[in-house]
């Protein structure tokens, strides 16, 4: 028996790892409240406006919703810039995440299936992962989450 106590050095690694969670919380609070915020300038609004109902009537992913994306792209360009969740905010897309951005994109790709009549989360992660070149570990844990998650709450 050496003596030794791990007990301070213990509580003081699960106060580290508190901290760093409560700081993630707060990074995960901020985007939340300015989530998407850019799309209310008046740059991206008409845009929007114009389009919003045109892409919820067809199915994410279709020949005609890739049609709309391309009528939209001054619009998509100003959003994407400010809005470092979308993949072509970064010169190399999703490589150029961090952690924030891949859960900010994340709950956006489920909200947005929420707005589509057809809207599937599951269908959505494989077009993704097709159009961004997401690995398939990030994909297994995408449909993790999904699997995972309780539906009442988000």
């Amino acid at each position: 028996m050496s003596g030794y106590d791990s007990k301070p050095e213990t509580l003081e690694h699960i106060n580290t790892v508190a901290d760093n969670l409560i700081s993630a919380v707060k990074e995960l609070l901020s985007r939340a409240v300015n989530h998407d915020r850019s799309k209310l300038d008046t740059k991206e609004k008409k845009g929007f406006d114009m389009y919003t109902p045109k892409l919820k009537e067809c199915t994410y992913g279709s020949d005609e919703y890739k049609q709309y994306l391309k009528e939209l792209t001054n619009t998509l360009e100003h959003h994407y810039a400010h809005n470092s969740h979308h993949p072509e905010h970064f010169p190399n897309g999703i490589d150029d995440f961090d952690l924030f951005d891949l859960m900010e994109m994340f709950f956006d790709w489920d909200a947005a299936t929420k707005r589509h009549n057809d809207g599937d989360i599951i269908k959505s992660i494989e077009i993704n992962k097709e159009r961004f070149g997401i690995s398939d570990q990030i994909t297994n844990i995408f449909k993790n989450t999904v699997k995972n998650r309780n539906t009442e709450e988000w």
